[in-house]
């Protein structure tokens, strides 16, 4: 079967769904006829499966309009999902790391071992997701813009009560996904929530994703992905998906138990250890980060004051 990937074509008229073939980007509507977006490809995502695989394997590509993927300009792969969730503290290695942090913020020593459930907070869509290449404006009330490398999880099929055994056949497929974070709103000092999950984690540009999506059938195995961030070139975080405290099946099954989940929803999977937050260090106007998931691609942004 040829592989290929989901991309989104950003223009002056919105986003285009494409297929991104061996280097050569098709619009659905040139290779299978029908003009649509990723999400709607998502929404019937069986039959869409079957229609790109059958024209990949037919049609006389050299005749089908394309795209030099180097000349185009690409945006978030899903626009918008219905739900985006994102799991906290899910690797061990940053759990490690944050001890300190955690101490600093609640004033209690925090002993780590996995609990019966995953925990999760939602995190906005429209505004907040952009795609690779964007330059992303440090927000004006922030000085401890941080980063968070993390694998998402596209939604291909509507469920809910899921098994954990059977929460892999439900992903259409995979991405990148940086999970920009405000640390200096972590804490509200006049609310006796003390976590301020809005304050530092939704803001324009906060979750930058992709570059496409990767179908699920092209990752072997989503549970054993190298995982890299770099900020001008500089390693923060490398670390491996199979460091996850809670496995994508169990975050899965556990976010259909409390709600349907259905095509084009995403899930951040969490960030492992590397973020800038326990050594005082913080993104800048000028920094390119880039988030590289093995065979997943690369997403690169650049910050700008």
């Amino acid at each position: 079967m040829a592989e290929y990937r989901l991309v989104s074509l950003a223009d002056s008229r919105g986003q285009k769904g494409a297929i991104l073939h061996e280097g050569h980007i098709f619009q659905t509507v040139d290779l299978i006829g029908s003009d649509c977006t990723v999400l709607e490809l998502l929404r019937n995502w069986d039959e869409s499966r079957a229609r790109i695989s059958s024209a990949l394997a037919q049609v006389d590509l050299s005749a089908v309009p394309s795209i030099p993927l180097e000349e185009a300009k690409l945006g978030a792969p899903v626009q918008y999902p219905g739900a985006f969730f994102c799991a906290g503290s899910n690797y061990w290695d940053h759990l490690d790391e944050m001890t300190e942090s955690v101490k600093q913020t609640t004033g209690a020593t925090p002993t780590f071992k996995k609990g019966p459930e995953p925990w999760f907070f939602v995190k906005t869509t429209r505004g907040s997701i952009v795609g690779t290449g964007a330059c992303i404006r440090i927000p004006p009330f922030t000085t401890m813009l941080d980063w968070e490398a993390e694998l998402g999880v596209v939604i291909g099929r509507e469920a809910s009560n899921i098994p954990e055994a059977d929460a892999l056949s439900i992903v259409a497929g995979y991405l990148a996904i940086n999970d920009l974070s405000a640390r200096n709103l972590i804490k509200r000092e006049d609310s006796p929530f003390i976590y301020d999950f809005l304050g530092q984690k939704c803001f324009d540009g906060s979750a930058p994703m992709g570059p496409w999506l990767t179908p699920a059938e092209f990752v072997a195995d989503p549970q054993n992905l190298d995982i890299a961030l770099t900020v001008n070139g500089v390693v923060k975080q490398s670390s491996n998906t199979s460091r996850m405290v809670y496995s994508i099946a169990e975050q899965v099954a556990y976010l259909s138990r409390h709600i349907t989940l259905f095509p084009g929803d995403v899930i951040a999977t969490g960030t492992p250890a590397g973020v800038g937050m326990p050594k005082k260090e913080f993104l800048l106007a000028g920094d390119e980060v880039a988030i590289e998931i093995e065979g997943l691609g690369r997403l690169v942004n650049i910050m700008k004051a």
